[in-house]
């Protein structure tokens, strides 16, 4: 670890398992926990410092997991609580951390709370645990409020009363099975800092927080103008995300985090206004908090440099240190996002190119499983799709069902070694046979072998040093920065021809050099 990065997780690199997907133990064609723990050999292999588990906590799976039950407790089909406790003292053992998903705007509709709140009165202090309200219009037939849920449909669900009448509407930003939390009961916070102790006592190492930006709502819940925000979206002026309640929030948590100085969050902060996104990360906020400028931008020098200056610039004003990433399990992969249609390699070739941006850039680093072997989105077909934006979008969304698909780890047809069960939860297409781990751990062109090297260079060299970047000179259509200290430098060519290379012995390159020089759509390290 660097000098300036005093703390594991301000220079750390994330890899973030989606449990589903990653590898299945005992054959029922859905990754688990067993399966983390069967592959914690190439975790550290590939030189990861921590994992990010995505929900293992128990659910009704009507969202993947993001309708959590039971705070407190692994769901039976990850493993249950005992293969937590079994990864966490493998993962140390190993020197790995482990990180967990939280979801506190919401919970499920099965959670004992809302199961109560349905049956309770108007009024009753369990409904008031959520956020539920009368209708308006003639007999209260319609919502409270014109808000949409942000996977489709109307963001209100009505309830039926004791006397089989229609009832109270309750308020769901995402489905109906997600109920959200009324964060203005003091019942709400105490329930949350039962969680983060129970998992923080167990060993866990920090928290990703869901909809970090998402769980105080404005007074009066005033209606919105629809045409400003779609479907999987929303934008910093959108009344239903980022109000000025949330910090108290999380200076809340930060108190109970406090409480265990080696721990950290990171938060989902859909924010694009670079002070408002610094009030997330002030001292006394959240440690880290994602910044999705990287992953949303396509492969252009101009919008990958304004990208990376942006995300500098948010948190430099609080002292805070800048994440990265090119994709998780809501974002479409980097393969298929910078895919071009006259060049089939285009996509794959600027997928290599991002990483080693991402990797010299100062701060922490996060991967999404799947990505280090260079897999794009999944075309498939409708009826595997299993997102419930796919049903609450009147088939007009089709989800992120596509780069959720399970990773192949070895053999020449699906399941792949994933599991032993060829029904896959999502179907795994055959002609990622030339994409396995098994395929790329020996080929040191693969993307597999780039994705080690750049990770252990990241760890060991001295070079990458400095918390700030350096812009140099660069042809149009490309980039190069050096880091402050170390003296680094990254050289992107996002152009049409191969160009001459800063001064500085090659470190790594994506592709091979041509005539000394740097090929379209790579990326080199030099020192």
């Amino acid at each position: 670890m660097q000098s300036d990065y005093p703390l594991w997780w301000q220079n750390a690199v994330f890899y973030q398992i989606y449990p589903r997907s990653f590898s299945d133990n005992n054959g029922d064609g859905v990754g688990d926990l067993a399966g983390v723990i069967d592959k914690l050999g190439y975790l550290e292999l590939l030189g990861i410092d921590a994992i990010w588990l995505s929900p293992v906590m128990k659910s009704p799976m009507a969202d993947h997991g993001y309708d959590v039950s039971d705070p407190r407790d692994v769901d039976p089909l990850f493993g249950g609580l005992e293969a937590l406790d079994l990864l966490i003292a493998e993962a140390h053992g190993r020197g790995i951390k482990i990180t967990m998903d939280l979801v506190p705007n919401h919970t499920s509709d099965q959670h004992a709370w809302f199961v109560e709140a349905l049956s309770a009165e108007p009024g009753s202090p369990a409904r008031e645990r959520y956020i539920f309200r009368d209708g308006k219009g003639e007999n209260g037939d319609e919502p409270p409020n014109n808000w949409p849920s942000v996977f489709g449909g109307p963001a209100w669900t009505r309830t039926t009363g004791r006397d089989g009448e229609p009832g109270q509407w309750y308020l769901h930003l995402f489905a109906p099975e997600q109920p959200d939390l009324n964060w203005d009961n003091p019942e709400v916070f105490a329930d949350l800092e039962r969680t983060l102790r129970f998992w923080l006592d167990r060993g866990v190492d920090g928290f990703r927080i869901d909809v970090a930006h998402g769980m105080a709502k404005p007074d009066g819940l005033p209606d919105m103008d629809h045409e400003a925000f779609g479907l999987l979206t929303n934008d910093d002026d959108d009344p239903r995300f980022n109000n000025d309640g949330v910090h108290d929030i999380h200076r809340r948590i930060r108190e109970v985090l406090d409480d265990y100085p080696d721990a950290m969050t990171v938060g989902e902060i859909w924010v694009k206004d670079n002070t408002r996104f610094a009030e997330y990360v002030r001292p006394d906020e959240l440690h880290l908090g994602f910044n999705f400028r990287l992953a949303k931008v396509g492969f252009d020098s101009e919008e990958i440099r304004e990208a990376i200056e942006h995300s500098l610039e948010a948190v430099a004003t609080v002292s805070g240190t800048p994440t990265w990433t090119l994709s998780n399990h809501d974002v479409e992969r980097e393969v298929t996002r910078y895919a071009d249609d006259t060049d089939p390699r285009a996509g794959l070739d600027r997928a290599r190119a991002m990483i080693l941006v991402e990797l010299a850039l100062p701060g922490a680093a996060f991967i999404y499983n799947g990505a280090e072997l260079g897999l794009p989105n999944a075309e498939l077909p409708d009826e595997a799709l299993q997102d419930p934006v796919w049903e609450r979008s009147g088939h007009t969304e089709r989800g992120r069902d596509g780069c959720r698909i399970p990773l192949p780890w070895e053999g020449e047809t699906p399941p792949f070694a994933f599991s032993s069960n060829t029904k896959t939860w999502l179907p795994i297409p055959p002609e990622w046979s030339t994409l396995t781990v098994e395929s790329q751990l020996e080929d040191l062109e693969s993307t597999l072998s780039l994705y080690r090297l750049a990770i252990e260079l990241r760890k060991t060299r001295p070079e990458f040093a400095g918390e700030s970047i350096e812009w140099y000179g660069a042809p149009p259509g490309c980039l190069a920065f050096r880091r402050s200290l170390g003296k680094l430098v990254c050289a992107l060519n996002a152009g049409p021809d191969p160009i001459g290379l800063p001064p500085g012995e090659l470190l790594l390159s994506s592709s091979p050099l041509v005539d000394g020089k740097l090929p379209p759509n790579a990326a080199a390290w030099l020192v």
